[in-house]
């Protein structure tokens, strides 16, 4: 008559996934914050020579 615990994922497995996703989304922001200050950069480049 035990009754076992639902089968649970090891804290460790848990952390190294939360990791993984904390390293990704932080290099996904940076990449992101690159391109959008290469479009500026490109923008304002290209603006100033129209005018």
């Amino acid at each position: 008559m035990d009754k076992k615990a639902p089968a649970k994922k090891p804290k460790k497995a848990v952390e190294s996934r939360e990791d993984r996703l904390k390293q990704a989304l932080k290099a996904n922001l940076a990449r992101r914050k690159a391109q959008s200050r290469a479009r500026d950069a490109a923008d304002t480049g290209t603006s100033e020579g129209k005018e």
